[in-house]
C-alpha cells in the first residue's frame, strides 16, 4: 500500500499555477527529541500538489492561503520535476481542507459574554440610580446645580493625560515600513531553499523582539526583492503585515 501522510498549516510560499494543477509549499517542525545518538530533526518543506477542480472547491485563493489553516492529506512523490518542487519532499493531495480558526471562534464568544455581562451590570445600575434619585430629588436638584464645576475638566488637560502612541522597533538600519503585501518575489529566490536552521534562528529572534533582525532589500519603485529571502520567509511565517526595507541604491546588504 502507498504511505499517506497528513499535513497541517499555511502555505509558507506564493501559489503557482499549472495546466491542471495548482502547487504551493508548505512546513512542519520535525519531533522535538530524537533517539539518543542521532541528531535533532529540524523543519521539514513539502511542496504540495492540488488538481486544479479540488482546489477552486475550496474557496481559496493566492493571498489567502498564506493565512488560513489547511490540513493537506495525500501522498509522497519522486516524479515531479525538480524545478516544480522547490520543497524537500513532494506530496500528491487527495483531500484539502481548510481548518476553523479556533482562537477567533473563543475570542468572538469571550466578547460576546463580557458584552452581555457589561449590559446588564448597566442597566442595574440604571435602574438603581433611578431609584436613588426618586428617593431624595431635592437633593439631586441642588447636585446639579455644582456639578458642572466640580467635574468639568479643561479640553487641553484631557489631550495631556491621553498617552502617545509608542512606533514599533524596528532593526538598525532600517530607512522605511512597507506593507509586506507589496513586495514582488522573483522566481530566482522562489527556486532557492533557505537554510532552515538559519531561518528557525531569525523566527526565535522575531519571537523575542517583535521585530526582524535586519530590513529587507527591494527596488524602490516597483518593490522587487533583492536581498533578505530568509526574512521575506520569516515574516510571512510570523504573518507580519508591515516590514522594514532598505532601498536597493543604498547598497545595504543582509546575510
Amino acid at each position: 500500500m502507498p504511505h499517506k501522510m497528513t499535513l497541517t498549516g499555511s502555505a509558507t510560499g506564493p501559489l503557482r499555477e499549472y495546466d491542471r494543477y495548482v502547487a504551493f509549499d508548505m512546513r512542519e517542525k520535525g519531533s522535538p527529541s530524537a533517539p539518543k545518538g542521532l541528531k535533532k530533526s529540524t523543519f521539514i518543506s513539502y511542496t504540495v500538489f492540488v488538481a486544479k477542480k479540488a482546489f477552486n472547491k475550496t474557496g481559496l485563493t493566492k493571498k489567502s492561503i498564506m493565512h488560513e489553516k489547511i490540513l493537506i492529506q495525500g501522498e509522497p512523490t519522486l516524479d515531479i520535476p525538480i524545478d516544480e518542487c522547490p520543497g524537500e519532499i513532494g506530496v500528491i493531495c487527495f483531500q484539502i481542507t481548510v481548518l476553523p480558526n479556533k482562537n477567533d471562534k473563543e475570542t468572538n464568544e469571550s466578547n460576546d459574554q463580557k458584552e452581555a455581562k457589561q449590559e446588564a451590570s448597566k442597566a442595574q445600575q440604571e435602574v438603581a440610580a433611578t431609584k436613588q434619585e426618586e428617593k431624595q430629588e431635592p437633593v439631586a436638584k441642588e447636585a446639579k446645580t455644582v456639578q458642572p464645576e466640580v467635574n468639568e475638566t479643561p479640553v487641553q488637560e484631557k489631550k495631556a493625560a491621553q498617552p502617545k502612541k509608542q512606533q514599533p522597533i524596528q532593526p538598525k538600519g532600517t530607512k522605511d515600513v512597507v506593507s509586506f503585501d507589496e513586495i514582488i518575489v522573483p522566481e530566482a529566490f522562489l527556486k532557492t531553499r533557505p537554510n532552515p536552521v538559519k531561518t528557525e534562528e531569525v523566527i526565535e529572534f522575531v519571537k523575542r523582539t517583535g521585530h526582524l533582525d535586519k530590513p529587507l532589500t527591494i527596488e524602490k519603485e516597483t518593490k522587487v526583492l533583492k536581498d533578505g529571502y530568509r526574512r521575506y520567509i520569516v515574516a510571512k511565517t510570523m504573518k507580519m503585515d508591515n516590514v522594514p526595507v532598505v532601498y536597493d541604491y543604498q547598497k545595504y546588504r543582509t546575510i
